[in-house]
Parts: C-alpha cells; structure tokens; sequence
C-alpha cells in the first residue's frame, strides 16, 4: 500500500477519529497525532461547558495541526481532525499540501450511541447538533474520502485504507 503523505481524519464528534487513526497509522507505518492535543485550553474548556467553537476559536487549532502535517510531508502521517468546514480543509491543505482527508461518516443513531458510552472525553453530546450543522461534506474535487463508521474499528480501518489506497 502506499502511504499519502498525510491523511487527516476527519468528521463529526463521536465517528471515531480518535480510534481510527491510530489504528490506520499503524498500518500505514507512519506516526499519529490526535487533534485534540493541538487545541488551546481555552477551547477546551469551551467545548466541555457546552460552548460550540467559533471560526475565531479554530483557525489557531488548524494552524497547528497544519504545521505538523507540513512537517510530516513526504514522511507520511496521520492526524485526526474534525475539519467540518470546507473553509477548515482548504487552510489545511494551503498550510500543508498533499494531505489527503478521511471523512468518517455515518448515521446520527449510531454516532450518539458510540458518544453515550465512552468516558473521559471532553465533548458533551449536547454539541453533536453543532457538528452536524457546521459538517460541509468533502466536495468532489477535494483529496480525499468517505468511508462509514458501522462495524469494528478494524473494519472500518480496512475499507478506509483501501479506499485511501484506491485514490489517483
């Protein structure tokens, strides 16, 4: 399989961006950063009172995600990002080109469900509403694709990385 030179896994809260990405950059072979940890605090704790981001809010957060993903060019990497806006994909792949976007996607049923049970995670269900609004799914001439969240991880970490490797 070859790898892209960096794939950003994206979509709304609760797709598993944060279980997905690890497991496709250790089949790809490539390091993984998990999106979150590029967040400033203060946005953190918007989120966890329940607070949607703003533009203003995000675009510092894509910046530096986007600087590690120009840093990974040529190397390969993976790094999960919700990157819900067309806007937001655009100043990461002027930041960093060549990326290549993953959207995990799937019914809102079954994303509620995987958010009602996990633990420790900052974002409240009560956003999801948000998400969805703000989602812009990948346009046809955007690098990238779709690929459902049903099934195990390891399921959905095979048909993404097919599809990846299926791209031109």
């Amino acid at each position: 399989m070859r790898t892209p030179h960096v794939v950003v896994v994206m979509g709304v809260t609760g797709t598993g961006k944060s279980t997905i990405g690890p497991l496709l950059a250790a089949r790809l072979g490539v390091p993984y950063a998990e999106g979150d940890d590029f967040h400033p605090r203060a946005n953190i704790a918007k989120m966890s009172a329940g607070t949607p981001l703003d533009d203003a809010d995000r675009w510092p957060w894509l910046d530096a995600i986007g600087a590690w993903a120009r840093k990974r060019t040529g190397l390969g990497g993976v790094v999960s990002c919700s990157a819900l806006k067309r806007s937001y994909r655009d100043r990461l792949a002027a930041t960093a080109p060549g990326i290549t976007f993953l959207h995990l996607t799937g019914e809102r049923s079954l994303i509620e469900d995987r958010m009602a049970h996990r633990r420790g995670h900052f974002m409240p269900r009560s956003l999801l509403d948000s998400q969805f609004a703000t989602l812009q799914p990948l346009g046809a001439d955007e690098p990238g694709v779709a690929v459902v969240v049903s099934g195990s991880p390891e399921e959905i970490t095979e048909r993404a990385a097919k599809a990846l490797d299926e791209l031109p």
